[in-house]
Parts: structure tokens; sequence; C-alpha cells
């Protein structure tokens, strides 16, 4: 019987999803799967139809579940932040067998189901949406802030939750750099600046200089250190405060980072931020946000500062009350206001605190430094390769 004729006929008593045989080898290299040698030298004198259907059938039934465990997948949380999935994807081009996706928020439930490592970015991992994450391995931040991730829920499945630590990829000292940004920002008034600039007016604004100020530092992690260390040469003094700095010693020493004594003229607990507001002529916050530091920057705290004093946030918008800002920027208590995080993101426009013309509003880009994403990018994609191959992950700071 003719060879074409053997194909047909035996195709017919084949299940549904073999019919296409025809076309078995375009489907084998889309799915980076072998041929039988029989099949690829089916014109062969010595071919035999039985051999070959024998030899399709002991295949796994579900290719595809076969095929993915060889491709690591990677989840990036929608298009925010451009630059954490370029980076990594173009760190990992030469490894086939990663695969990065970058999915639209409101299309991550439907599909996270298929990944293995998910950057969150700015989703929010819910109990329920980790649930269905059946081959989750890992859920990271491009950074460092997990307040959006249900880390006990992770846990109980056998998730691992990580951060990149801020200290080893330069994005704790790109944000330190962005609160100096603002800080000058405020200081010479850069929003007057540019009014005085379209009036075509010389020598206005009148501004001043970070010389002889009090720079009070809310939350003394590694973001407060580089700064601190920045601030030296603009001849400040720097007050910080940290729920323990005992811990923080012990950080420094393993790190062989600065000495703290060399960088904080007095140091505080959290108890003593009231005491440390009401001093300090500029007020940064580079706190974590969790369930006790959301708000801390509230109505008290504020009523607390200076009259004319300047507030700066480089952390999380969930650290400031915004009713409290507001206010205090409406009876002028409040000197200026530089952010580059705000209560809702991304940000609106129509803001009525964008009004004020003593307000700076940058696009959460504190951290977005080639050099802070181009080593994120190589912990992420060194990560996502280690986890490939069944190794011990390092460079991430694993919080479960």
């Amino acid at each position: 019987m003719p060879i074409g004729k053997v194909i047909f006929s035996s195709l017919m008593v084949l299940p549904k999803n073999f019919k296409s045989l025809l076309s078995l080898r375009r489907v084998s290299v889309l799915l980076n799967y072998s041929l039988p040698t029989n099949i690829r030298n089916c014109h062969s004198l010595s071919f035999s139809p039985t051999r070959l259907f024998t030899d399709i059938r002991e295949r796994p039934r579900n290719m595809k579940e076969d095929i993915d465990k060889r491709i690591t997948r990677v989840l990036f949380c929608g298009s925010q932040f451009p630059g954490s999935h370029e980076c990594t994807r173009e760190y990992l081009k030469d490894h086939s067998f990663i695969k990065v996706d970058v999915v639209p928020l409101e299309d991550v439930p439907m599909v996270i189901a298929d990944y293995h490592v998910c950057i969150v970015k700015m989703m929010r991992l819910d109990s329920d949406l980790i649930s269905r994450a059946v081959q989750m391995q890992l859920i990271m931040q491009y950074g460092v802030g997990l307040e959006g991730v249900d880390i006990d829920a992770a846990t109980k499945r056998g998730i691992k939750v990580a951060r990149i630590p801020s200290a080893v990829t330069g994005n704790s000292a790109s944000c330190a750099e962005m609160a100096i940004y603002l800080m000058l920002g405020l200081l010479r008034k850069q929003n007057e600046m540019q009014i005085a600039v379209q009036r075509k007016m010389l020598g206005y604004p009148i501004g001043e200089t970070l010389l002889g100020k009090t720079i009070f530092i809310l939350g003394f992690g590694n973001i407060g250190m580089d700064l601190a260390l920045r601030l030296r040469p603009f001849g400040v003094k720097v007050i910080a405060t940290k729920r323990s700095w005992d811990s923080h010693a012990s950080q420094t020493s393993k790190s062989n980072r600065y000495d703290v004594n060399d960088l904080v003229d007095v140091k505080g607990n959290h108890e003593d931020i009231y005491d440390f507001a009401r001093i300090a002529d500029i007020v940064v916050c580079c706190l974590n946000l969790n369930h006790e530091t959301a708000g801390v920057v509230n109505k008290t705290f504020i009523s607390s500062m200076k009259k004319g004093a300047l507030l700066v946030n480089i952390a999380r918008g969930g650290l400031l009350d915004y009713e409290a800002v507001k206010n205090h920027l409406e009876s002028g208590h409040l000197g200026g206001l530089g952010i580059d995080v705000a209560w809702t993101e991304p940000f609106d426009p129509e803001d009525p605190i964008l009004k004020f013309k003593n307000v700076i509003i940058t696009p959460h880009v504190a951290g977005v430094t080639e050099h802070s994403y181009r080593s994120m990018a190589k912990v992420v994609g060194d990560v996502v390769l280690q986890l490939h191959a069944g190794l011990t992950l390092t460079g991430i700071e694993i919080v479960n």
C-alpha cells in the first residue's frame, strides 16, 4: 500500500488532537520537542506505520505540561516602570529557556497559574490571587517594597517572597539623590523659577541654601544612610530615628558600610519623632510602609513641625495623611512638599495639592536610574537562572 494511504488510514484511528500529523514536524519545532527518528526519515523503505504511532502514543499525553517544565516563565505585573522588564529581558536575551512576559494588571489573575516567578511592581497579590499561582516558586519586587504582597498566604503555599537589597544595587543611592534634588528644588523655589523664566524676570525668586539646616531622616535604613552620607558636604545637621539602632549596628558591621556615628549627629527612636519634628528644617520620609507606619505623618506630626519647614517623601505615599498635608499647605504651616510617591498611583494630574506653588512632584522615579535598574535586572536574571537550575537563590533578601 502506498505510504500516503498508510498515514491517512492510520490517522483515522488516532485521537482528534493527533489528526494533524502532517504538520507534526512544524508543531514539534514550536514545542521544542524531538520527533522520533522514523518520522524524520519517513521516506525510508523500512518505514513502519505501526512503530510510528506506537512512538507517538508513548509520548506524554499532555505535551504542553512536559514542555513547560523545561521553560521558566517570569511574569512582570503591568506596564508601569517599563525599564524593569526591558532591562531584565536584555539581560536574559541569550537564555531561550527563560520566558519574560509583561501582562496588564487586569489580566494577571487569568494567567498567573502559568508562571514560576512573579515580579509584582504595583500589583496587589492577595490570598485569592496567590491561590491561583499553582506553579509559582518565587514572588519578588523589583526593589524593596512588598507591602502589596500577602506574605502569609505565599508562605502557606510554599512560595518564597523576596526583595532586592537596595544597598548593593545602587537603588538606595539613587533614592538618596532624589531626596536631595527635591530638597534643593523646594529651597530654591523651582516652580517659581519656571514662572520667572516665562515672565522674563531676572534675579527672582530669592531662595535658601541647605547650609546650616537641620535634616530629620525619618527611618534610617539603607536609603537613610546613603542620604546622610551625601548630605555631609552641604554643612547640615543630621538627626535620625530608627526603631532599633542595635540591629542597624549589626547590619552595618556585616556589610562594612559607614559608621553611623560619623553620619548622624543625634539619634532617636520612634517615640522621639515629634521632638525631632519640632527642631527640623526639613523632614525626609525613608520608612518602609506597613501597618505601623501607614499615616505616620499625620495632623499631630505636621503640627509638631516648625512653621515653614519642608516635607519630602521618597518612600511610600501611604506614610502621609493626605488631608493633614493638604490642610497644612493651605494654612501655610507647611513650607513646602516634595514627593516622588503619592496616595494614589499613577498620580492624578488634577489633584488639588498640585495647585500649590511650593509643591514638587516626580513620577515615582527616585530609584529609576540606569545604574540601579541594570543592577537590579542582573539580580533578577541571576535568581531566575538559579531557580531554573535548581540552585540556591542568592543576591536577594527572602522575607519568609
